[in-house]
């Protein structure tokens, strides 16, 4: 992969407005120019900067209360830190972490570092986790994005200086005991960007606050078509496929909003949202609005928008939602974001129209666990400069979370190399794999198989559940809204998924597994159950991915075996 040098910052085609700004940009710019190339720059000595890091890591947290547990002041090199830290997963590092929400942070961190926040996801239990965020944490993180929207704009010039559509989720979803925000490290980001780059964003910060998911993308549909969107950026595209719906389906409404000047949201906004929400009557875009509706018979993105690119995830089940995507937005060049999540971003895409991305190094320790390897007490693991091309691993990190040897449980595939650091896509969760007589088909294979089987079929199934069945001759069943060609969509996704899984090929020959049978739901099940399970697990829906592929069996009356 050829992209070690990185182009001259240079933004063109400017109106009289974005001229005003060009000085301000153009040291934002440089700044930004100059991290992308030392990031370039550190792909050529993969092995180096990865030492170095480690030992920077090692060395600051020493003194930590899991520093002291596990050795670090005896650690010298990569073999003595990994005779000294098994790797592990979140519930090892929950004690830790419950002692630093309390507010004892050398538990983790070294003494005298602040904690900004508490980065909040859903886990593997009912329970949430929290990640801590510090200053250099968020540096890291900020230097990512600063990486992959200059490479990114470099790639899109249109889109220079012109407003951002951004869906994303309040920083301030809980407290902690001592009173920090607990929620969305991206609401951090927004809080502390750059006055140059917040004043791009169009949806002020106060939406993501809004609790009633229709209300909140009605509001950013509202705020965002009174501007000049240069490119959507979401973590999942059924967010942007959510708004765009959201604003179709209440068209007349904004249309009347926007000529009026209000915004009569079909759900509560909430107190800080009608706060700041204040718009000025826009009788000729409401006219364009209207317009662009009765020549098309729905309102869409085209009539107000000029998109250059839309940044979200692709990879893994997401890759479902972008025929969808593209429907929408007419086909834009799509930039994943990378492998993101609370506990830190670990891939940076370069290019469009892929889901994978360098492996981010300079605030990570990253290794890779070979696929085949996973299940081990103790298995072995690979340095980020020692991973093979065409290979699937799963990624462990240690960074400035305090968090070491973490076991991500994310499955990658190794494409590419770029100098000697893996470029690698995501493909599913660790867990997502199902097996009934041995086949183990991951959610990965499930995903690709559906997708294939619709091209075949001229069908569009942006959500379904595989799960398997336990009987006289044992079968999965495939539940989903589609009723007129289930049959036919279930006959092909069989054969495709034959195709992608030779055992499961294997097992179906032999008649060890029957074909897989349809389940009609009724329209809007499957997303009914996804914002039950969204609030039962205090996450966000810009963060959620549908789970494809059951792992657990059921019976022939359809419940879980004892």
């Amino acid at each position: 992969m050829d992209i070690l040098q990185p182009s001259v910052y240079n933004p063109r085609g400017m109106n009289v407005s974005r001229i005003l700004l060009k000085p301000v940009a153009f040291a934002a710019g440089l700044h930004a120019s100059r991290q992308t190339r030392a990031f370039l720059d550190a792909h050529r000595r993969t092995e180096q900067v990865q030492a170095d890091l480690l030992g920077r890591l090692v060395a600051a947290h020493a003194d930590t209360d899991f520093g002291r547990t596990h050795g670090f002041a005896s650690i010298r090199g990569y073999e003595d830190f990994v005779r000294a830290v098994p790797i592990a997963s979140y519930e090892t590092f929950r004690p830790y972490v419950e002692r630093v929400l309390a507010g004892e942070t050398t538990a983790l961190l070294p003494a005298g570092v602040p904690v900004l926040m508490f980065s909040q996801t859903s886990g593997t239990t009912a329970q949430p986790k929290h990640i801590p965020v510090t200053a250099a944490f968020l540096a890291s993180i900020r230097m990512g994005w600063n990486v992959f929207g200059l490479l990114a704009l470099q790639d899109h010039p249109e889109a220079w200086l012109r407003p951002i559509l951004q869906i994303s989720s309040s920083m301030h979803e809980a407290t902690s005991p001592t009173g920090l925000p607990c929620g969305a490290i991206s609401g951090l980001l927004a809080a502390t960007q750059k006055k140059i780059v917040r004043r791009m964003y169009c949806v002020p910060q106060a939406v993501a606050s809004i609790a009633d998911p229709a209300a909140k993308y009605y509001a950013t549909v509202r705020c965002g078509v009174m501007h000049d969107v240069s490119f959507i950026t979401t973590a999942n595209p059924s967010s942007t496929i959510k708004m765009i719906e959201t604003g179709q389906a209440h068209a007349e409404r904004l249309i009347r909003d926007v000529a009026d000047g209000t915004i009569t949201a079909p759900g509560e906004l909430g107190s800080e949202a009608e706060a700041v929400l204040r718009f000025r009557p826009a009788p000729g875009l409401a006219r364009r609005l209207q317009a662009g509706l009765d020549r098309d018979g729905q309102l869409l993105p085209r009539h107000f928008w000029n998109l250059a690119f839309a940044a979200n995830w692709t990879g893994g089940t997401l890759r479902l939602y972008l025929r969808r995507l593209r429907e929408l937005l007419d086909d834009p060049p799509i930039r994943d974001i990378g492998l993101l999540a609370s506990e830190g971003r670990f891939s940076i895409p370069l290019v469009d129209n892929t889901p994978a991305g360098v492996a981010e190094i300079l605030g990570n320790f990253l290794e890779f666990i070979p696929a085949e390897h996973r299940d081990e007490d103790d298995p072995p693991a690979l340095r980020a400069h020692e991973v093979e091309v065409g290979r699937e691993y799963f990624l462990v990190f240690s960074n400035w979370t305090g968090l070491f040897r973490y076991n991500l449980d994310d499955r990658v595939r190794v494409v590419e190399r770029l100098g000697d650091s893996p470029v690698f896509e995501f493909l599913c969760r660790g867990q997502h794999t199902a097996s009934i007589t041995g086949e183990k088909i991951t959610e990965h294979q499930v995903v690709e198989a559906m997708h294939r089987a619709c091209l075949r079929a001229a069908a569009r199934v942006d959500r379904f559940v595989l799960q398997g069945c336990f009987a006289a001759q044992p079968y999965y069943q495939l539940r989903m809204e589609i009723d007129g060609r289930a049959h036919a969509l279930c006959s092909s996704l069989d054969e495709e998924l034959a195709a992608l899984n030779l055992e499961y090929a294997s097992k179906r020959k032999s008649g060890r597994l029957g074909p897989i049978q349809p389940v009609h739901l009724p329209a809007g099940s499957l997303e009914l159950q996804e914002r039950r399970q969204i609030q039962c697990r205090h996450g966000r829906g810009e963060q959620y991915k549908h789970q494809y592929l059951m792992t657990d069996v059921l019976d022939e009356q359809g419940s879980a075996p004892d």
